[in-house]
């Protein structure tokens, strides 16, 4: 049986600094492709992402389209 297409996307900026923040929060921003103030990046919206956005919740802000 096929995999079901999910196309669904979601939008995140990264807003506060991975300075001073454990080693693993600053590596989930680099997984995310967030690692410097200001970046935006599209991500596809499954439970690893969500997840790892749960984790650095207070540096990233989901921007609305």
């Amino acid at each position: 049986m096929a995999a079901k297409e999910n196309n669904k996307t979601i939008t995140v900026k990264q807003v506060g600094s991975s300075q001073r923040r454990h080693f693993d929060q600053r590596q989930t921003l680099v997984g995310l492709g967030l690692n410097k103030i200001g970046r935006v990046k599209d991500l596809p919206d499954t439970p690893a992402t969500r997840g790892m956005l749960h984790k650095v919740q207070h540096l990233v802000q989901v921007v609305e389209k």
